[in-house]
């Protein structure tokens, strides 16, 4: 009785571990902004959900930011052909109240970011994710502990970010170190025909050959080929033609954890096949969405460790200018 006890016990044991392999990873999307906020950001978050639910490779919870952020007023004014000095000086004053009250309600509104930021994400609520994306964050997302943020990643999370998750903490190194690049700059959105580094990967798998994109493409620093396995990349300037290399998708294993990064993501119809369809506002077509989908998917699986693929660092010589 004790014997057949036992092994019913091992049983019951491997039907759980088994069950417990093929359940949806959890991941934790984050959308918080304290810089620009992309407009993309709500498309984002619906896809992320839907294409976690479609592939059942993972479920999403969300940590997205208060309400009411301030407008910035932007650049201070310079004079125009033909302005008189008096109506000069009325845009002056009036940018430099716009300012005051922009600063002012920044404050408060940062301090409220941060206390919510201290309850969402503090370690032991989120130690218990399988990993993290950051969609279209922007500036100092004022995590409570962001050292321990990057050292959970280290410790085997998966951390995937799309676009502007590469304008984020800029004067946090850790984080830069661990992305593997800095958003540096952008020109006009323009089209663009990645070169794909590694066709085998399972981001780019899915990315047929002279695959075309329209978007908002980076210029990056702190980049350095030899600590990234590259995905996708530009042997030119996106908008200027000048020879060089400029990055555009990578990823990276980080202690026990894998990255995930691509930059492509600044536009709606980038991420969503039904966003305004057919008509002028759509720069690309429901297939390039579609792909684009299938591209993070890939990335995503890949940083969750649910497919594997090598991935060696330094595979792309070349140095961004």
């Amino acid at each position: 009785m004790l014997r057949r006890s036992f092994f019913t016990l091992l049983a019951v044991l491997a039907t759980v571990t088994a069950q417990a392999a093929d359940a949806p990873k959890k991941l934790l999307v984050v959308t918080v902004t304290t810089g620009f906020r992309h407009s993309s950001i709500e498309t984002a978050e619906k896809v992320l959900a839907e294409i976690g639910k479609s592939s059942g490779a993972f479920t999403v919870d969300f940590v997205q930011q208060p309400p009411g952020q301030p407008k910035n007023p932007g650049r201070a004014p310079e004079k125009k052909l033909k302005e008189t000095d008096e109506a000069f000086k009325t845009r002056q004053e009036n940018y430099s109240q716009a300012l005051a009250g922009y600063n002012a309600a920044n404050a408060v509104w940062t301090e409220q970011v941060k206390a919510y930021m201290a309850d969402k994400m503090a370690l032991d609520k989120i130690k218990d994710y399988d990993g993290f994306i950051f969609a279209n964050t922007t500036g100092d997302l004022q995590f409570p502990d962001r050292e321990g943020f990057v050292e959970l990643i280290k410790g085997g999370k998966a951390f995937i970010a799309m676009h502007s998750g590469g304008d984020t903490y800029h004067p946090f190194r850790g984080y830069v170190d661990m992305l593997g690049g800095e958003f540096l700059t952008h020109k006009a959105q323009v089209e663009v025909q990645p070169i794909l580094h590694n066709p085998a990967h399972p981001a780019t798998k899915p990315i047929p050959a002279g695959w075309r994109v329209f978007d908002e493409i980076y210029i990056f620093k702190n980049y350095d080929p030899a600590t990234v396995h590259a995905l996708m990349g530009l042997n030119a300037h996106p908008n200027e033609g000048t020879p060089g290399y400029y990055p555009v998708s990578w990823c990276k294993d980080f202690g026990k954890g894998k990255v995930f990064y691509t930059s492509l993501g600044h536009r709606e119809d980038v991420w969503d096949p039904t966003w305004k369809a057919d008509t002028k506002d759509r720069k690309n077509t429901p297939e390039i969405a579609r792909t684009y989908q299938e591209h993070i998917l890939g990335g995503i699986k890949w940083a969750l460790g649910l497919v594997e693929c090598e991935a060696e660092l330094g595979n792309v010589k070349a140095v961004a200018e």
